[in-house]
């Protein structure tokens, strides 16, 4: 069956870029206008069934309604028109644009059928997102997004070799439940898991995010992240490896988070500790682990999303971003630092707020399939949230060490944005079922029972203890932290041999397709394969050139 394409709620935020490319001065207008039509699109025009073409042989199927994608298209909208509130005093309208080209990218990939149609846009996400990077205009965004581009088009790279074994493989490329009994669904799983921030290149994440403008982070944070989270739930749902992944990234973005200076790098590093949750979520693959995961996700991007614009007004309105240059702002900032609180308290799931009523479906998960050591490591993970975002944050930030800075909270519309983010927050946690009706599953989980409040409030109090208790050892110094990123910063000649070399096998596979013509179902994909031959010797030239500069200007 087939739908008019204008119904896709991606659609409007497509032709409101265009248009604030054309009319410069109505970009916030027309940012408003392309969100709340995606919006009437989603709720009341977007119709509930699968839209595909197939051309001799090959399957497109560019529209795949599910609950899971209508949940996470309604987050990714919600967050885009309270995100674009939030930066209404930003001017940089080529920003703007870019950002909604974003968001409608993201919004294309969780209703993509198949791989192609989520290969496309999964590319225009990364290049996308990186020119939202480099809108801030600093030396710092400038190398950070060279790295974060390189990054993503060698994650890009591995998922297209992926995607071609199975082609080769199956002849069928529709999203569906995959098996990890092949080389080439290993290759498809490593690509999404690199955008996902998973290890060895979680790095990449607060390396990029924090050098965007106040602004973009709030949007950065929200949609590649997850998108991955989606893909991943369509794919490898149930696969065990992802719990031992996902517990990596739990721990790892918990000690980074603790050793950082840096008010937003904190923040990136608990992006990745958080999708960690996540993870885990999707390796148990039960229908509550998958409810829990697509609840959390919601979750996430709400409190997430509050936390970096508490960051964001700090920096706007003193250009500070260090725990140590900052202190004592609630006197000075006390909304900004009451909406940073409640997105604290939520992201560390304090009960009536929308992290306790997601998280612990996940947790509660973990202990029903009997996986005692994953489900401790869940309450250690949860713990670690609220040692570094729940009380680390607003702690160094709005109370310790008074630094007497004379300024005031942001303008209006940047205290309205987190106001109502604050409120989604809370009547989420309060109201649980206003969330819960919306997941994939149909669920009978009641989170505030009195084991699950007050297991919860005993783990948050003994961590809270802890905090002050080792207060002297959490101070924060001028000092750098190593991590992975040093060897690519380094040596990114092997980065660039590396994705030369994956460029060349895709290309030769791609070849050996097109001379081979089996039975003439490949007509349709020889064309597609031969326009990404061509990309790929493109993007081995930019990635040459990235090279060159990193080499000579990055330390």
């Amino acid at each position: 069956m087939m739908i008019n394409v204008l119904s896709h709620p991606a659609v409007p935020l497509v032709l409101g870029s265009l248009l604030i490319f054309l009319i410069r001065s109505k970009s916030n207008l027309l940012s408003f206008i392309s969100l709340t039509l995606s919006i009437i699109v989603l709720l009341f025009i977007m119709p509930h069934e699968n839209a595909f073409y197939i051309e001799k042989g090959i399957q497109i199927n560019y529209f795949a309604y599910s609950k899971l994608s209508f949940l996470f298209c309604l987050v990714f909208l919600i967050i885009g028109i309270i995100g674009k509130i939030f930066s209404i005093y930003r001017d940089s309208y080529k920003e703007k644009a870019m950002i909604l080209l974003y968001i409608a990218s993201a919004i294309f990939v969780i209703f993509s059928g198949d791989f192609i149609t989520l290969y496309i846009f999964w590319e225009i996400m990364a290049i996308t997102s990186t020119f939202i990077i480099w809108s801030s205009n600093s030396d710092d965004s400038s190398a950070a997004g060279q790295r974060y581009l390189i990054m993503h088009l060698f994650g890009g790279l591995i998922l297209l070799l992926g995607i071609i074994g199975l082609y080769l493989n199956t002849n069928d490329l529709q999203i569906r439940m995959l098996s990890l009994d092949n080389w080439y669904t290993w290759s498809i799983l490593i690509g999404l898991l690199l955008n996902a921030g998973a290890p060895p290149f979680s790095q990449w994440l607060p390396d990029a995010y924090p050098e965007g403008s106040y602004s973009s982070t709030v949007f950065l944070s929200a949609y590649t992240t997850k998108t991955s989270v989606f893909v991943l739930i369509s794919t490898f749902a149930g696969n065990h490896i992802l719990i031992a992944i996902g517990i990596y990234m739990i721990i790892y973005g918990i000690i980074y988070a603790l050793l950082e200076n840096d008010i937003r790098r904190i923040l990136s590093y608990s992006i990745v500790n958080q999708v960690g949750f996540m993870i885990v979520g999707i390796g148990i693959g039960t229908e509550l682990s998958i409810n829990g995961t697509a609840a959390h996700a919601f979750a996430h991007i709400l409190y997430k999303g509050l936390l970096l614009m508490s960051a964001g007004s700090v920096l706007y309105m003193i250009n500070k971003r260090k725990c140590t240059d900052v202190g004592g702002l609630y006197k000075v900032m006390p909304i900004t630092a009451i909406c940073g609180i409640i997105g604290a308290l939520a992201i560390s799931a304090f009960p009536l707020t929308s992290g306790f009523i997601s998280k612990s479906m996940i947790v509660d998960a973990s202990y029903r399939e009997g996986l005692e050591f994953v489900w401790l490591m869940l309450l250690v993970g949860s713990a670690g949230v609220f040692l570094h975002a729940g009380i680390k944050f607003p702690w160094f930030v709005f109370f310790h060490n008074d630094k007497k800075i004379k300024t005031e909270d942001p303008p209006f519309f940047m205290k309205t944005a987190m106001i109502i983010m604050s409120f989604l927050c809370i009547i989420i946690g309060i109201i649980p079922e206003s969330l819960y009706t919306l997941l994939p599953y149909k669920i009978d989980f009641i989170p505030y029972t009195g084991n699950h409040i007050i297991s919860q409030l005993h783990l948050l109090l003994f961590s809270g203890l802890a905090f002050f208790v080792s207060l002297k050892y959490l101070e924060r110094t001028l000092t750098i932290t190593l991590d992975f990123d040093w060897f690519y910063r380094n040596k990114i000649k092997y980065i660039y041999a590396i994705t030369n070399f994956m460029s060349r096998i895709s290309s030769n596979l791609m070849k050996m397709i097109v001379l081979n013509n089996i039975k003439n179902r490949f007509n349709v994909l020889e064309s597609y394969l031969m326009k990404q031959f061509t990309i790929s010797t493109m993007l081995t030239l930019i990635l040459i050139t990235f090279s060159i500069v990193l080499l000579f200007n990055i330390s």
